[in-house]
């Protein structure tokens, strides 16, 4: 497989935790806002997490959240 070139190249990649997920919501919003592409709000970074590495930790299911985002973000950026 090669390395990405072009357009998709500078994409951010799944977010594997919240600080990258907020980093992969801006990039994504910065590209669309270039695009004249208005997005939907991303989701909410959970409040209720007791830190005790639930099996379905509530994180779990924003960076879920976050991917399909990303997903429904990419097809309109690719138009």
């Amino acid at each position: 497989m090669t390395p990405a070139t072009g357009p998709t190249a500078a994409l951010p990649a799944r977010a594997v935790d919240g600080a990258s997920a907020q980093a992969m919501f801006q990039a994504l919003r910065e590209l669309a806002q270039a695009a004249g592409i208005t997005l939907r709000n991303p989701p909410p970074e959970p409040t209720t997490c007791c830190g005790r590495g639930c099996n379905g930790c509530v994180w779990e299911g924003f960076l879920d959240a976050a991917e399909y985002w990303r997903q429904e973000a990419l097809l309109q950026l690719r138009g």
